[in-house]
This record gives C-alpha cells, sequence and structure tokens, in this order.
C-alpha cells in the first residue's frame, strides 16, 4: 500500500479532489492535502493576497475542553493569561514542558457554553490529560468531528458576508461568534496563517460540503479561489509566522537539549504572561529572563539581489528563484567569518520583491539592521551572498487587524 492511499480524506475532500487540476496530493496527519490546485502556485498566492481563497485546514488537531476547571486546565498549560479569556475571544499561545521549551502552539477560543476549542499541529490529548490531573474538566478530541477552512484574503470578509446572509464588518481580530452559512451552523474566528485579512469557520464534518458550496457560490463574484499548501507556506513566510516541524523542533522530538526552544527563542516571547498563573515551564522561563534571555533567537533576513544575481552570472546563468519555499536548513555566517546559525525557511517574495528567510541566529546576531552572509548553491558550487537581518514580520498589511472595508 503506498503512503498516498493509506491517507484519509477531509470533510471537504469530495470538493478538493474536483478542484484539483493537477492530481497531486501530500501527506498533514495523516490526510490528503493538496499542495496546489493549479499548476502554478502564483495563481494561488495571487488569491490570497489580492482576492479571497479557501484553504482546508481541517487536519489540524482539534479538541474541546469542557467542565467547571476546563479554564483552570487551559491556565495550567498555557503560557498565556487565560483569566481574560472571555466567550467570543480567541488567543494564540505556546505551551511548554517543565524545562521551558516549547511543544507546540496554537489557538484556544472561548465559546459561550463555556468549553473551549483548542487547536494544535501536533496530537496533544496525552498532555491534555496529564495535566488534568485533580481538575474537573473533560477533554474531547474533535479533529475528525471537525471540518475548517481558512478564507483569506482582501475579500475574504466581502465572501462571508454574502454567504452568511448577515454582516460580518464587527467580528473583530482575534473574534469568533456563530454563522450560518449553507442553512448551517458555523463557528467563525477572525484569525488564519496568511498575514491577511481572513476568517476561519469551523462546522460538524457532515454538513462541510454544504458550506463549501455555499461559500463558492458567493465568492464567484470575487474572484474566490482553492489555495493549497505551497501558497499557504509563502504567505506564513512573509508574514513571519513559524512552522511547527520546520523552524522548530517540538521538544518531544528533540534529539539533544540544542534541538529544544524556548518561547523566547522563537520570536513567542511577547506570549509569556508571568502574570497569568503557574503554568507548566513558568520557573524555567522566568529564570532565563533573569538570566538574560536565551543565547539563540529567531530573526529575519533579506539578501542582496545583486549578489545573488553575481552568483548565477558567474556560472553563466540567469538568476531563478524557485517558486515554493524551502525547507532545508542553510549556513548564515558573520561577515567573512563564522557559522551564527541558520535559515530554517526560505523563499521569493512577491509583494516584497525580495528574498526572505527565517533563521535562527547567535542573539547578539539577531538584532535588526546587523549584516550577515548566506551559504547560497549555484550548480553544486557554494559560495556567500550578503544579507541584513530584518524585523519581523516582513509584511505586516493593516488590512489584517482593521475593520474591512464591503465596498
Amino acid at each position: 500500500m503506498s503512503a498516498v492511499s493509506a491517507m484519509i480524506g477531509t470533510p471537504f475532500h469530495p470538493r478538493t479532489a474536483a478542484a484539483n487540476q493537477v492530481g497531486e496530493w501530500s501527506e498533514w496527519a495523516g490526510y490528503l492535502a493538496a499542495p496546489s490546485y493549479a499548476r502554478s502556485v502564483d495563481i494561488e498566492y495571487a488569491a490570497i493576497r489580492e482576492a479571497a481563497a479557501i484553504i482546508d485546514v481541517s487536519p489540524l488537531f482539534k479538541y474541546r475542553v469542557a467542565g467547571p476547571d476546563a479554564r483552570a486546565l487551559v491556565g495550567r498549560i498555557v503560557t498565556r493569561d487565560v483569566r481574560r479569556l472571555a466567550p467570543g475571544r480567541v488567543i494564540y499561545t505556546p505551551w511548554c514542558d517543565e524545562a521551558g521549551k516549547v511543544i507546540d502552539d496554537g489557538t484556544v477560543a472561548a465559546l459561550e457554553d463555556g468549553s473551549l476549542r483548542w487547536t494544535a499541529a501536533d496530537p496533544q490529548l496525552r498532555w491534555l490529560t496529564l495535566n488534568s490531573r485533580g481538575l474537573d474538566a473533560t477533554i474531547e478530541e474533535t479533529t475528525e468531528a471537525l471540518g475548517a477552512l481558512a478564507l483569506q484574503g482582501p475579500r475574504s470578509a466581502a465572501v462571508l458576508e454574502a454567504a452568511a446572509g448577515e454582516p460580518v464588518a464587527d467580528l473583530g481580530y482575534y473574534r469568533r461568534r456563530a454563522f450560518r452559512i449553507g442553512g448551517v451552523e458555523v463557528d467563525v474566528s477572525r484569525t488564519g496563517y496568511t498575514g491577511d485579512l481572513g476568517y476561519e469557520i469551523w462546522v460538524e464534518a457532515g454538513a462541510a460540503l454544504a458550506v463549501w458550496d455555499a461559500l463558492a457560490e458567493a465568492g464567484r463574484d470575487h474572484a474566490l479561489r482553492p489555495a493549497g499548501l505551497r501558497a499557504l507556506d509563502l504567505v506564513r513566510l512573509e508574514a513571519g509566522l513559524i512552522l511547527l516541524g520546520v523552524d522548530y523542533t517540538s521538544s518531544r522530538h528533540a534529539a539533544i537539549p540544542e534541538h529544544a526552544f524556548s518561547p523566547f527563542e522563537i520570536g513567542l516571547g511577547r506570549l509569556v504572561e508571568f502574570g497569568g498563573g503557574n503554568f507548566v515551564g513558568r520557573r524555567a522561563l522566568a529564570a532565563e529572563r533573569s538570566g538574560g534571555g536565551p543565547g539563540q533567537r529567531l530573526a529575519g533576513i533579506e539578501l542582496d539581489w545583486p549578489g545573488i544575481e553575481a552568483r548565477s552570472l558567474a556560472v553563466g546563468l540567469a538568476p531563478v528563484m524557485p517558486p515554493t519555499v524551502s525547507r532545508v536548513p542553510v549556513p548564515v555566517f558573520a561577515p567573512d567569518g563564522p557559522q551564527i546559525g541558520r535559515i530554517t525557511s526560505g523563499g521569493w517574495s512577491p509583494l516584497r520583491k525580495a528574498f526572505l528567510a527565517l533563521a535562527t541566529l547567535d542573539g547578539p546576531w539577531a538584532r535588526p539592521g546587523g549584516r550577515v552572509e548566506v551559504e547560497w548553491t549555484v550548480e553544486a558550487t557554494r559560495s556567500r551572498v550578503e544579507a541584513r537581518v530584518v524585523g519581523l514580520p516582513f509584511l505586516d498589511l493593516p488590512r489584517k487587524r482593521a475593520r474591512p472595508a464591503m465596498a
């Protein structure tokens, strides 16, 4: 049995399969996922950045935490202060082991019935259960029961409003509420992984196709199209968003201590709220902070185009930028000096017209404004290209947070 044949389709698979023009599939948490639907990833990238795109994110691991101590359980695990998590709000958060190293990151949404919807990239049921000891809380895995769609792009609000038949402009950033789409009750959060205006739609698996069809019909006037994982990877890079297993390793899978990362090392230090309670890893993180912070940090890097061009012209080739993000680690050096870190994700940004990369650098080198060198390989010949360290995110679109214009 092939790896692809062993995978299962998401609740939206009948529609995503029909839309997949190239017939290519990859694996995401045991599900079939489309790397791209069109023959060019540029088409799907443009839909996200210029119109609207629909992305099947159902393979995310999903949990429902309920009961009198549901909030206490969440507060025991995540680094955020959940006391402010009122119904209708959503938070993005990491969670750590006792050594203060990140296990995973995801969102927690507060529902009207007092329960919490928790999303993650990796399975978390055992960790949630272990930490629920002594608490009156129930944990239900809803990964298969819930379908999830990301509706993203500058026209996403218009598509959602047309599909729901009611105003959506009042739904604020990192807020959620119930709607009806295609006659189906859904939960909609103004969240996403693109750095753009967008929403995530949560629906019972059995009603998923009706919601897809209603969105597709509403999107006809807004150039809505499905987008796959390659386009999603590119826009999340532009937004400076990290990816588990690429930009950092879960502490569960770290082969050596140096492969595990604290929130301060992967750009999530702002999400460590020491006043929120005694969460797992709090003591280690407090010690790290009082000790001056981590020795390595996440940084943004922008490569100098003249150097890229020169390396290609030196071997008689025109420079060509790949349309997808590279996840192959690449060394980063001090100018004419030793290695000081590594790139974890890198690619050409169509909007910024530059080669951008996320990198883990030795602390002193991670400050924006510094100059570094990046290993660059052309025709199996390795050399170095000059680059500068820049602040994250690379792209910060005001419409991501602003009240959407519904013209």
